[in-house]
């Protein structure tokens, strides 16, 4: 499947094209059973090339704590890939979440942490790749963001990565983040079952702002794609049997929406994933859909929503879903959303 699609970040970042579908990868490492290095490498093989047949760069989400013990582990396998295939560095426009605290739940923002991450982080990939893009994965409420963008400037300015991001906040924060250091990325979910009244402010003020998104779990956590029929389909130790939206009081409620986009991608000749991922790529034109894969197959497949072009009528079919189905439960796992660090 070929990409047809490109798009520029923004900030210190935006001479920098890339695909207008990028790739995660925290389902590589951070699941019961992480897949072999064999069929990571040959994923993102798909997806890098993808993006390099147009002569651009392919966006590699990637974290500190992508490991089922909260480390380095998807660090540690993108470094092994770029020592195997090391003409794949320079066509990967790699993007790093840290500033956690390690082998925990929680988040601190301290000049002092997002040096050790970001340190930590390098030190995972051992040199075999540049992080081109570093974002906390969380706001840190005790610390100003504006203190916060000062000290990733600093590092920046000392060679530890090369351009500035920030993740799951608000239209505000957003607002206050750019007027102190040049936004690369902002990283937010957004898909047609996450599609909050902050959602939208955040899309609108970074279009004002010209600041790209990057749009994670498109389809739902793979909800969205119709493929999981059942909380029982969902692994044993897979994180998704946590979330709400997943439990049995839920999720056949929930499926309501899953059968309405259904409908419409089989008339469209394409996937229901594929659907999901054009929606949310037109919600702008520095929108980039994250969806996550950790096999060629489905990396293919959501390649090809990229490429995907809905009608007007479409994009009010799937407008009129999201307004009429209410989806049943929050986000992640029922925790107040200030304890989650969300929209902060």
């Amino acid at each position: 499947m070929s990409l047809k699609t490109t798009t520029k970040l923004s900030g210190s970042a935006s001479e920098v094209i890339v695909g207008k579908v990028a790739h995660g990868i925290m389902s590589m490492t951070w699941r019961a059973q992480p897949v072999s290095d064999e069929e990571a490498f040959e994923s993102l093989k798909a997806s890098i090339d993808a993006a390099y047949a147009l002569g651009v760069k392919m966006i590699v989400n990637s974290a500190e704590f992508y490991a089922n013990d909260l480390g380095t582990g998807s660090l540690e396998l993108l470094s092994r890939f770029f020592e195997k295939h090391p003409e794949y560095a320079d066509r990967t426009f790699l993007s790093v979440k840290g500033g956690s605290l390690p082998q925990a739940f929680g988040i601190d923002n301290s000049p002092e942490n997002l040096r050790r991450s970001v340190n930590a982080v390098n030190a995972a990939l051992r040199g075999k790749k540049r992080v081109d893009l570093f974002e906390s994965a969380r706001v840190d409420p005790k610390i100003p963001i504006e203190d916060v963008m000062t000290t990733m400037k600093s590092l920046v300015a000392e060679g530890l990565f090369d351009h500035i991001g920030i993740s799951e906040c608000s239209a505000e924060t957003l607002r206050r983040a750019a007027a102190v250091a040049p936004i690369a990325a902002a990283e937010i979910e957004v898909s047609p079952w996450s599609y909050e009244e902050e959602t939208k402010k955040v899309l609108v003020t970074a279009q004002e702002l010209d600041i790209a998104v990057i749009a994670y779990s498109p389809l739902g956590r793979g909800y969205l794609t119709g493929t999981i029929k059942s909380p029982e389909d969902i692994p044993e130790g897979d994180m998704r049997r946590n979330f709400t939206r997943f439990r049995e009081e839920y999720f056949m409620v929930n499926y309501a929406i899953v059968e309405a986009l259904k409908a419409i991608s089989e008339k469209k000749k394409i996937t229901s994933a594929q659907l999901c991922i054009a929606w949310v790529a037109t919600l702008g034109e520095k929108v980039i859909p994250l969806p996550g894969s950790s096999n060629v197959k489905r990396t293919l497949e959501n390649i090809g929503g990229g490429n995907v072009e809905l009608t007007k009528e479409e994009k009010a079919e799937i407008q009129k879903i999201i307004e009429t189905f209410e989806v049943k439960g929050d986000r992640y796992t029922g925790m107040d959303p200030k304890v989650l660090h969300l929209w902060g």
